[in-house]
């Protein structure tokens, strides 16, 4: 029987089944059960009333308090607690405190935590990120995360997958982020309801791990299941990368030691040529400006040269969708010798520690400081209108975050505007919104 990737991943870990198909409901085991300090404490609660005493494995569970931290207040001070003391009483070995964290959907894969053919499960809708890597993974409740501590399975209800295949070569300044976004646009937010989309085609094979990622994390924003692209020699170049900067991996068992991500398994790990799809879409990219969605919506999306009279009172560069070292460089090529506008709030965030410290090396946390531009730790922030960020009542930021839905970032009388890092940065230089070729 023919199968997609997702349904091998699945039937992978479903013990005891020889086929599967769409529509059916299996109960599959974990490799790996994130939640973060806005979600684990309803997980954790709900742990501590079933009467568990034991999660079922302390290496395949990891918490990540990066929403609120460092801490904005005594809630979040208080919430980060409670991750803190849960991982300490059972033994949590991938528990990551500020110093250490990051933004979880960047911070995971760079520590070798997930990889091809893993499924993965997380109290955060952007746990599809990690399909960049060849693995199926969702999110879902505190309250069935707090079922698959206990047990180490979940069920799921197998999804259709949508095959969006890309060909030509991108413009220049044009990346992941502008795939996902023209390709949000012309689905829509429910365009994917409930499938698991399928990126592939040349301008994927070409495509840099970083802007995969970016095309999975917004998967969700298409109503998708998971995100996925099919692992290949970029994807096992990533993890060796990672194995040579982690040598504590090779302590390790389940998800990330690297014997686990042998190249073979990696490289079967693809759809089927008779596989069936619920729908297949083609795309020829070459002429492809890069992308923006308008207010309120990841839908509403218009090429950058329709927007060049928006005004921008904030720019925001980071997060789990593009604050990465790679979006970073992006970034700062386009910032360096030129300065933020005045009376312009330009907010740079490195999505992890090692990012934070990698940007140092390399000059880029200088260039950002000399263009005027304020660099915070590595934290969701002003993503979900968390904190070192928000809109007031009738200002407008260009983000290069992956959601714009009223009030997201602050007032729900401000605006939001999504991008990718290079235009972000040329419109933190600007003032409005720009197209980084006039910088």
């Amino acid at each position: 029987m023919a199968y997609t990737i997702t349904e091998k991943i699945l039937l992978k870990h479903t013990p005891g089944k020889q086929d599967i198909h769409p529509g059916e409901f299996i109960w599959a085991k974990i490799d790996l059960s994130l939640a973060n300090d806005i979600t684990a404490p309803l997980a954790i609660e709900e742990f501590k009333k079933s009467g568990s005493r034991k999660v079922f494995n302390t290496r395949k569970i990891a918490l990540v308090p990066d929403h609120f931290i460092p801490a904005k207040d005594l809630k979040s001070a208080n919430q980060a607690k409670l991750l803190r003391e849960f991982a300490k009483e059972q033994k949590i070995k991938n528990y990551f405190e500020v110093g250490q964290m990051g933004i979880e959907h960047a911070l995971l894969p760079e520590l070798g935590l997930v990889g091809p053919g893993d499924l993965v499960v997380g109290a955060d809708s952007h746990t599809c990120t990690y399909g960049a890597l060849g693995a199926f993974s969702t999110g879902m409740g505190s309250t069935d995360i707090a079922g698959s501590w206990m047990s180490g399975f979940c069920w799921f209800r197998v999804p259709e997958t949508m095959k969006l295949s890309y060909k030509g070569k991108l413009k220049k300044w044009v990346g992941g982020k502008d795939l996902i976004l023209y390709t949000i646009g012309d689905i829509g937010v429910d365009g994917a309801l409930y499938k698991a989309m399928e990126f592939s085609g040349p301008v994927i094979a070409r495509l840099g791990m970083d802007d995969r990622f970016a095309m999975c994390n917004m998967a969700i924003e298409a109503g998708g299941k998971s995100g996925i692209i099919e692992p290949d020699e970029m994807t096992f170049e990533y993890i060796k990368q990672v194995t040579r900067n982690q040598p504590a991996l090779a302590k390790r068992s389940g998800p990330g030691k690297p014997e686990t991500r042998k190249k073979p398994y990696g490289l079967n790990l693809k759809s089927d040529e008779d596989a069936r799809y619920a729908k297949v879409k083609e795309y020829d990219v070459s002429d492809l400006e890069p992308q923006v969605a308008c207010p309120h919506l990841p839908s509403n999306v218009k090429g950058v040269s329709q927007l060049k009279d928006v005004k921008v009172d904030q720019v925001v560069i980071g997060s789990c969708t593009n604050g990465r070292i790679s979006d970073l460089r992006l970034a700062a090529k386009v910032m360096q010798g030129n300065k933020v506008k005045s009376g312009l709030r330009a907010i740079v965030i490195p999505a992890t520690q090692n990012v934070y410290k990698q940007a140092i090396k390399e000059g880029l946390i200088e260039t950002f400081a000399k263009a005027g531009c304020v660099i915070s730790t590595s934290t969701c922030g002003p993503c979900l209108g968390g904190h070192c960020g928000l809109l007031a009542d009738g200002e407008t930021a260009i983000a290069t975050t992956n959601r714009n839905f009223i009030g997201r970032m602050g007032s729900p009388k401000s605006f939001v505007y999504l991008s990718n890092p290079a235009v972000a940065a040329a419109s933190a230089i600007r003032g409005r919104i720009t197209h980084p070729e006039n910088v």
